[in-house]
């Protein structure tokens, strides 16, 4: 099978467990065969660019999210490279969108420095699925992925997996950020609901 097909076959699955959606309802809900979206989940199918839109508006994501590799949903938008829009009395510049049901929890969080010479504790993993989005509200910040992380100045944005060990670090003194975590209300293979906070100490 292609690389290709193994990346749309592994986020397919991955999606529609989050959703609680067995392969009949997906199909169903996509207007394909049981036996197509079968194929497509296990990588031996060659799926068409309309087969996969309808898919993706199944599922409640844009088509991206299909076919990019885990590691290329990070997506970085610099303060200096934005475009704002004028709207009489106020112009609005667009962050993100938060595609699917699920919680969502908005937070500020303040960064200090690490003490000393002591490394930055990674954040635990939240559930599988979990995004989050952050925009730096002053300092600058290290943060995402232990595994690729990106460096960010005041008024920069990011979103990244967070199902992961992800970090936050302050490179220049204390750090304001704004986080908006966005959680699959279903557990993959659970089709159980109930998703609790994710920075606040209280279990996941």
């Amino acid at each position: 099978m292609s690389s290709g097909n193994t990346v749309v076959a592994r986020n397919v699955r991955l999606l529609r467990e989050q959703r609680g959606m067995s392969l009949a309802e997906l199909a169903r809900q996509a207007g394909l065969a049981k036996q197509t979206l079968s194929t497509i989940e296990q990588g031996t199918g060659n799926p068409t660019v309309d087969t996969l839109f309808s898919v993706a508006d199944a599922l409640g994501v844009p088509v991206t999210r299909l076919v990019a590799e885990r590691e290329q949903v990070m997506v970085v938008q610099r303060g200096d490279d934005v475009a704002w829009h004028e709207h009489g009395g106020y112009a609005s510049r667009s962050l993100d969108h938060v595609y699917g049901s699920g919680v969502i929890e908005n937070y500020l969080l303040r960064i200090f420095p690490a003490p000393g010479d002591e490394a930055v504790e990674p954040s635990a993993p939240h559930p599988v699925g979990t995004l989050e989005h952050l925009y730096v509200i002053s300092g600058r910040v290290r943060v995402g992925p232990v595994d690729y992380t990106v460096e960010l100045s005041t008024g920069d944005f990011v979103r990244y997996p967070a199902d992961r060990p992800h970090l936050y670090e302050t490179l220049d003194g204390e750090s304001l950020v704004h986080v908006v975590v966005s959680v699959p209300r279903v557990q993959p293979g659970t089709g159980a609901t109930g998703v609790a906070r994710t920075h606040d100490g209280q279990p996941r």
